[in-house]
């Protein structure tokens, strides 16, 4: 004879036993109180046992109920750890991710990720965004991405800002440049004639007006006479000899600079700091989640630039 029980007969069984009444396990499994003791009966009869000492005033564990309930316990809880397992790996079969990052993330950090998530996850989806940092935030707060990599541009509130490097600022030159020996420079040792810098909607633009107005730099950032709205735009501009300029080492470490001599600079030593960038209060999906522990576990593991560090 073919058995009726199923694991439904064990979740009422423990409820049962944790509420130590039929009325409130009913309530809390959303069933009639009627249907619950049909059920619990069944699971008796099959096993031939009394699972419960029924009295007016309470419900209690027989001694074969104990016996029971740790084997059950572990009979719903696997079960339902199963489910959450299907459920998860069928949406990273068919999921999708998008993600924003500054240009220097997409080119120096983001392609071995993305190689080591694919090999694992290749029917995911990915869209990728490269753009300015205070076009990240904004595509993270209209949900238009599930997360970014990129400085923290405004620190808005509705968003977090999960720090995971630390990037060194520098003076970019060419090679044959009159400093371009120089192992470390001061900032007050910048030539102030032939400064170029991105523009004023780039997060490295951004930081570098805060120093600026917080008088921790001595550069009057008016003065600049040339922006260039990416890197790659600047590395062009310096190789032709139209001037230098400041990047974190990160930024400075792309193809697009391999040509060129990155110098560090102290006195102040200052900083960018790259986050994970997500909205509060949003969890992210199966497949961002995924994702997202490849970056990380990646970084941990990645040849960085001399001048960067993982937080």
């Amino acid at each position: 004879m073919s058995s009726i029980i199923g694991i439904r007969h064990f979740k009422a069984f423990l409820e049962v036993a944790r509420c130590g009444s039929f009325t409130r396990a009913a309530r809390q499994l959303h069933l009639t109180q009627s249907a619950l003791t049909a059920t619990i009966k069944q699971l008796e009869q099959d096993v031939g046992l009394t699972l419960f000492d029924r009295t007016t005033r309470s419900v209690v564990l027989s001694a074969e109920g104990e016996r029971l309930m740790p084997v059950a316990t572990r009979l719903v809880s696997d079960f339902n750890t199963a489910l959450d397992d299907l459920r998860a790996r069928a949406e990273l079969q068919q999921g999708r991710v998008s993600l924003a990052g500054s240009p220097s993330v997409v080119m120096r950090l983001l392609p071995v990720a993305l190689a080591q998530f694919r090999a694992l996850y290749p029917s995911i989806q990915i869209d990728i965004r490269d753009e300015s940092a205070g076009s990240l935030e904004q595509r993270v707060l209209g949900n238009d991405v599930d997360f970014a990599i990129a400085g923290n541009h405004s620190q808005q509130p509705e968003l977090e800002y999960s720090p995971i490097l630390r990037d060194r600022y520098g003076l970019v030159v060419p090679s044959d440049h009159a400093l371009a020996q120089a192992r470390y420079l001061d900032w007050q040792q910048l030539p102030a004639d032939d400064l170029l810098l991105l523009s004023e909607d780039t997060g490295i633009r951004a930081q570098l007006t805060r120093f600026s107005l917080n008088e921790q730099i001595p550069i009057n950032l008016g003065r600049v006479q040339i922006e260039v709205s990416n890197p790659a735009g600047m590395a062009a501009l310096i190789s032709q000899g139209l001037g230098i300029t400041l990047l974190p080492a990160l930024a400075a470490d792309t193809r697009s600079f391999a040509d060129l001599h990155f110098i560090p600079l102290a006195a102040p030593l200052l900083e960018r700091e790259i986050c994970i960038i997500t909205r509060k209060g949003r969890a992210l999906n199966p497949a961002a989640a995924a994702l997202l522990a490849t970056v990380r576990s990646c970084l941990r593991n990645m040849s960085l630039p001399e001048w960067v560090s993982t937080v």
